[in-house]
């Protein structure tokens, strides 16, 4: 069943703790570590000792939080299909996104974990190790959407925002979008919005923190036209869709996971405003 409401606040709770001692056991590679040893996983991901040692943390934890739900960890074992299909929840764990931000010293990787029920995530964590900053977020039993960002030990809850007034020069329309993976795309896309809807200005950003920058009201689109897997984008899609914002397929449908054999997402858009008409202008 979706968390009860005082369940899923407190579950929260705990779940951020994780993060925050996975972010300092990947500062201590970050800040200590002249070079890193990057190896490559058979998907061609980069992987580093600081990925590892936050799974290291992530994955018992999350165990010991509820013993009878599978963990599934970017740098864990993945199952088969035929044996994920059966679970009806679990925990999805990127322990490090953003791992070349993290090998380039910019500061824009993560912490990740999503507690997913029937395909849908519904509670989220994204923690920042460099600048301790956290996003959470979930939808309870009931419906109610709870997201927040907590900086300097405040909570300031989150709000997608709408699009009134958008693509004026006063309100231009604010796209985020991948320093590194599908640049072409997004191009032709921004051009057809711009010529839809106005003005539009964009912003490039690492890892899960282009969800956040919708789930947080400073950002209208997050067009997604690169491979991504699902352990990617779920913390951030529980945040977002908490805080009233949508994350959509290549189809404008929720963006489901553990759909199938592969957990590669398809292409997805990132809306803050899902009452808007967001596939009439990306699909023309």
């Amino acid at each position: 069943m979706p968390l009860p409401p005082l369940r899923a606040e407190s579950l929260l709770d705990q779940v951020i703790e994780l993060c925050r001692k996975a972010g300092e056991a990947i500062l201590e590679v970050y800040h200590h570590s002249e070079g890193f040893d990057v190896d490559t996983k058979s998907d061609d991901s980069p992987v580093t000792a600081a990925d590892l040692a936050a799974h290291s943390i992530l994955e018992p934890g999350l165990q010991s939080l509820l013993p009878n739900v599978p963990v599934l960890s970017e740098e864990g074992t993945i199952p088969d299909y035929e044996v994920r299909r059966q679970w009806p929840q679990y925990w999805l764990i990127d322990p490090l996104d953003g791992t070349k931000e993290f090998v380039n010293r910019n500061g824009e990787f993560t912490v990740n974990v999503a507690f997913v029920h029937e395909g849908r995530p519904i509670l989220g964590v994204v923690h920042v190790p460099v600048t301790d900053v956290t996003y959470g977020g979930y939808t309870d039993s009931t419906g109610k959407g709870v997201a927040f960002k907590c900086e300097q030990g405040q909570r300031h809850a989150l709000q997608s925002r709408s699009v009134e007034g958008l693509g004026t020069r006063e309100r231009p329309v604010m796209v985020v979008a991948s320093r590194n993976h599908g640049a072409a795309e997004v191009v032709a896309l921004l051009n057809r919005v711009g010529e839809q809807l106005g003005e539009v200005n964009t912003r490039s950003l690492g890892s899960s923190l282009k969800l956040c920058l919708i789930a947080e009201g400073a950002a209208d689109l997050y067009p997604r036209l690169a491979p991504t897997c699902e352990w990617d984008t779920a913390a951030a899609q529980a945040i977002v869709e908490a805080a009233g914002g949508a994350v959509l397929n290549d189809h404008f449908e929720p963006l489901q996971c553990n759909q199938g054999e592969s957990l590669l997402n398809p292409h997805f858009f990132v809306v803050g405003d899902p009452q808007f008409d967001w596939a009439g202008i990306l699909e023309s």
